[in-house]
């Protein structure tokens, strides 16, 4: 399956520069798990980096800057032998880079009901991230979420099940890059739970009063 939406390519030569915040790079590496061009993309992106660096004038070191690197390397413990983590099996719907925060799969997620048809995971608590947000949302058939906008950028990741808005129709794999220009209603596909992760920069702008009140009880 190849996705028909993706980041956009300023988006992933950040990425490739190391210049997403932790939310937007998990989003974007789990989407190059389904996406070979946009690998291709993120792959020439740090190879020009990386020629970038190579034209650099070498910086001269500090005087003991040797000595002092040599006295930590003697002060830092050996590692413990340890038998290898017990991992649960790969769930088929979880990109690898993924499956590192929730430790398992999506059947095993402690989902928090939100509304009706409307329930949510925190991945990194959002007063943890400094205004932005990672989580992970799951949308019971046709459900339609409140018309916003965004404060800087949001990219959404369709896991499984499908949505629509505006911009088109996401099903597995494929990304929404918004920001606040963009005004939408994303309505969930009627055949299946749609099941999507979420990285903000800032919170949602809703339009209307009660939406608002909403998003003072659920932290979007």
């Amino acid at each position: 399956m190849t996705p028909h939406h993706h980041p956009s390519e300023a988006t992933l030569l950040a990425y490739a520069a190391g210049g997403l915040g932790e939310g937007l790079s998990l989003v974007v590496a789990c989407h190059l798990a389904f996406c070979a061009d946009c690998r291709s993309w993120v792959a020439e992106g740090e190879a020009i980096g990386g020629s970038l660096l190579e034209e650099l004038a070498p910086a001269e070191l500090d005087r003991g800057a040797r000595e002092r690197m040599l006295a930590l390397i003697d002060k830092a413990p050996s590692a413990p032998t340890q038998a290898a983590p017990h991992r649960p099996a790969a769930d088929p719907l979880v990109p690898a880079p993924l499956a590192a925060y929730l430790g398992g799969g999506i059947d095993a997620i402690h989902w928090r009901s939100l509304a009706p048809g409307l329930r949510q995971f925190e991945i990194v608590p959002h007063d943890l991230m400094g205004g932005a947000n990672l989580r992970m949302l799951r949308i019971s058939p046709g459900k339609k979420l409140p018309r916003h906008s965004h404060t800087g950028t949001e990219l959404t990741l369709v896991l499984s099940g499908a949505y629509a808005d505006e911009l088109g129709r996401f099903s597995r794999g494929d990304v929404a890059e918004t920001d606040d220009d963009i005004v939408h209603e994303p309505v969930s596909a009627r055949d299946e739970d749609c099941v999507c992760l979420i990285a903000t920069e800032g919170p949602l702008k809703f339009r209307s009063f009660i939406a608002r009140a909403f998003q003072r009880f659920s932290g979007f």
